[in-house]
């Protein structure tokens, strides 16, 4: 998990990540999103607005830690989702979940 956050703390800093529900769906509709992090404890409204739209278009998708300590390793109050739009980024990303295990699918 900590491989996942990383890269996601990394890309918080070059300002390639984006962090919430409305935010990464109004990115994903702009096909700007290359992969997305889920919180393993989002809520059902999360899922319907961004992780459907990210299934529907192909966009590769990693199970992340609870919506609390994401939020917590990023500086932010809880957070549900997070989508990356840098490419090489999301490769570490996918690559970090599939590692550990996680759902790096796509």
């Amino acid at each position: 998990m900590s491989g996942v956050l990383g890269y996601l703390g990394l890309g918080i800093k070059a300002g390639s990540v984006v962090v919430g529900v409305d935010a990464v769906r109004r990115s994903l509709q702009a096909k700007e999103i290359r992969c997305l992090v889920v919180a393993k404890d989002a809520s059902q409204r999360a899922r319907e607005k961004v992780v459907r739209l990210a299934t529907a278009l192909g966009v590769p998708q990693v199970e992340g830690p609870e919506a609390a300590e994401l939020g917590a390793r990023l500086g932010k109050p809880p957070v549900m989702v997070a989508g990356v739009r840098d490419a090489a980024l999301a490769d570490g990303i996918i690559r970090a979940g599939a590692d550990r295990g996680g759902r790096g699918q796509g």
